[in-house]
């Protein structure tokens, strides 16, 4: 069976920090990027898969195809790695019953509607609020950048 090793919201999806750091932390072997846009953009797809070491599996999905894909990885032996740009795909996610059993913020840049969060991570008043329905449904959402780094309570910059 499958096993989701990390849950991360990173709207730069797959860069150097996650490709070193985070995937040797986690053992992954697999990651699902779900992202609507990137999904229906197969340049970026590819550039997305090619960024990936050897021994890693990406997979680029939109919402509704990352749950099927995800129902299908229970029969799977996968570390696997989920990313999204922002919170809102996993509470998609969690009302189409995947189990998410902690969210990871990572990278959220500055950029129009965002403001300041927690040092250089910024969010929308809707990201905000997605994040509080999050933790009020029992998800732990931390603020983690880089796995040497201690891990913050994101509820208390809500």
């Amino acid at each position: 069976m499958s096993e989701i090793v990390l849950t991360r919201v990173d709207d730069r999806l797959i860069h150097g920090q996650v490709m070193t750091a985070w995937v040797k932390k986690t053992r992954a072997n697999q990651i699902l990027i779900i992202d609507e846009e990137v999904a229906k953009d197969d340049f970026m797809s590819e550039i997305l898969k090619m960024s990936a070491p050897s021994g890693i599996e990406i997979a680029v999905k939109g919402l509704e195809d990352a749950v099927i894909f995800l129902q299908e990885q229970e029969t799977a032996n996968k570390r696997l790695i989920i990313l999204v740009k922002a919170p809102i795909t996993i509470e998609a996610l969690i009302d189409r019953g995947i189990v998410i059993d902690k969210l990871v913020v990572g990278g959220m840049g500055a950029k129009e509607n965002r403001r300041v969060l927690y040092k250089n991570i910024s969010a929308s008043d809707e990201e905000r609020e997605t994040f509080k329905k999050l933790i009020d449904r029992g998800v732990p959402v931390v603020i983690h950048i880089i796995p040497d780094q201690k891990e913050t309570d994101l509820s208390k910059y809500l």
